[in-house]
């Protein structure tokens, strides 16, 4: 069995998925300019791209959990970086 140093706890987890999935809706709220300034997968950019084009609030959301998905397999330091350099810059 496992001991509570081997890994985070099952509510450690649960806040990092939903923090890669807020981080994922910052995504899909970006301008198209700011989206293709962030270098992102293939598979992700495609799916953030997807979920703009959703309207109906259930898919979004269904979407939005598949972006967390992917966004558990890539490096999100460098994402979140960009994001942060993108609300830093002055607006005009």
């Amino acid at each position: 069995m496992a001991t509570d140093g081997d890994r985070p706890s099952k509510t450690q987890r649960k806040k990092q998925v939903h923090a890669l999935q807020d981080l994922g809706a910052e995504l899909v709220e970006l301008s198209a300019e700011q989206l293709a300034a962030i270098e992102l997968p293939e598979s992700l950019r495609d799916a953030v791209e997807a979920a703009r084009r959703i309207t109906a609030r259930g898919a979004r959301r269904r979407q939005l959990q598949y972006i967390g998905k992917l966004m558990r397999r890539v490096d999100a330091g460098p994402i979140r970086a960009a994001l942060a350099a993108l609300r830093a810059r002055p607006r005009g």
